[in-house]
């Protein structure tokens, strides 16, 4: 009724720019005080989730995850969309707020799931779901992401400079959250691992079996851990396995004494190396990865302990160096001590040949024996 009366645009604000500008101000420091309380709660609660004796929930697709990221992007939202109906200045000093706040819990995060493990590893029966819980970690960081990034889509025109921070410290969780996980499983191979290329790996041991079964065991729930970190953890699974046996060749367990234990030795090593290769398939299959290149190795140094005749070691080492060019002395060295027939003039031969056939690695070639220390070992005297 007082449209016709009053001409609107000629009144003054209700308030000052300077008075509205400290309300904004008062409220910033509010919410910030806030959030980094919610954000705590928050952290807390899914703490206590992780000692639960149940796993975590499970999406529509089966993986593994907490509420977490659910209830701090709840949170998020529900202030944008506040700040949002207000102006587009409120609106991106909220979503910079967000940003920062999420940049100091993924520190809190981390160094909480890193608490974890060490909780965990004083008694490894404790917590019962660890490795569920874990793994949720690993999928969390993935939701975070998506999330982040949404929230982005939907309120700013153009990126803020924490963009790459978040995204970087939430690969570091999720690729810690891995390793720790795969530590798990390395732990309970140490034993078999500790029998390979002994005198009762020789008589009949089934370390590999065993080796390969809690691979495959643990895999039943690394399954549930979210593209693309199920594929860098079976890669990182498969690489260790390979190394972990050449390693066990390296450490001068065994000696063969004869052509025949000679032969038995390096045919049951080809059969171990097909065992993975075969494992590693399975596990990697989806992922389009070659996984042939790391099995390769192990029956490639089955051939030089195989070899009859110690003449022909120099072609047989020239070959596998070509095919792995971080192959170094002491390896050779390692692998003519297995042999058992080799002395000191042999090896200086090998070696020479070794050193006039060094390549460079191609740009895709994945090094095996850059990490494989070996043991100091001298060969005999020519007799």
């Amino acid at each position: 009724d007082l449209v016709p009366e009053v001409d609107v645009s000629t009144l003054q604000p209700l308030l000052s720019s300077e008075v509205i500008n400290q309300l904004l101000g008062k409220y910033m420091t509010t919410l910030t005080s806030n959030i980094i309380g919610w954000l705590r709660k928050a952290l807390e609660t899914d703490k206590k989730d992780w000692k639960k004796d149940q796993e975590p929930e499970a999406d529509q697709d089966g993986y593994f995850q907490t509420t977490l990221p659910a209830i701090v992007f709840q949170m998020f939202e529900q202030n944008l969309q506040v700040a949002a109906q207000i102006n587009d200045d409120l609106k991106l000093k909220m979503l910079s707020l967000c940003l920062q706040q999420m940049n100091s819990f993924l520190s809190r995060y981390r160094e909480e799931v890193m608490l974890y493990k060490e909780d965990h590893l004083k008694d490894r029966q404790y917590p019962q779901f660890y490795i569920q819980y874990m793994i949720a970690v690993v999928n969390n960081c993935q939701t975070f992401k998506e999330s982040v990034n949404s929230l982005r889509r939907k309120y700013m025109k153009s990126e803020i400079e924490d963009e790459t921070t978040i995204e970087a410290t939430l690969e570091v969780i999720a690729k810690e959250a891995c390793s720790y996980l795969l530590n798990e499983v390395f732990l309970d191979l140490e034993p078999h691992l500790q029998e390979l290329m002994t005198k009762k790996w020789l008589t009949g041991s089934n370390a590999v079996d065993t080796i390969c079964v809690t691979v495959d065991d643990y895999f039943n729930d690394f399954a549930r851990i979210k593209k693309p970190f199920c594929k860098a953890i079976t890669n990182e699974a498969h690489r260790r396995v390979v190394v972990e046996y050449i390693k066990a060749m390296m450490q001068k367990r065994i000696t063969f004494r004869g052509s025949e234990e000679r032969k038995e030795g390096a045919e049951k090593i080809i059969k171990e190396g097909n065992q993975f290769r075969f494992l590693f398939r399975k596990l990697s299959t989806g992922f389009g990865e070659d996984v042939e290149v790391l099995c390769d190795a192990i029956p490639a140094l089955a051939e030089v302990l195989k070899l009859t005749d110690p003449s022909l070691l120099c072609l047989e080492v020239s070959t596998l160096v070509n095919k792995y060019p971080d192959v170094r002395e002491e390896h050779i060295t390692a692998l003519m001590v297995m042999r058992g027939d080799a002395n000191r003039d042999m090896k200086q031969t090998v070696i020479e040949t070794l050193l006039q056939n060094a390549t460079h690695p191609g740009p895709n070639f994945q090094p095996i024996f850059k990490d494989i220390l070996v043991p100091s070992m001298s060969l005999s005297k020519p007799v």
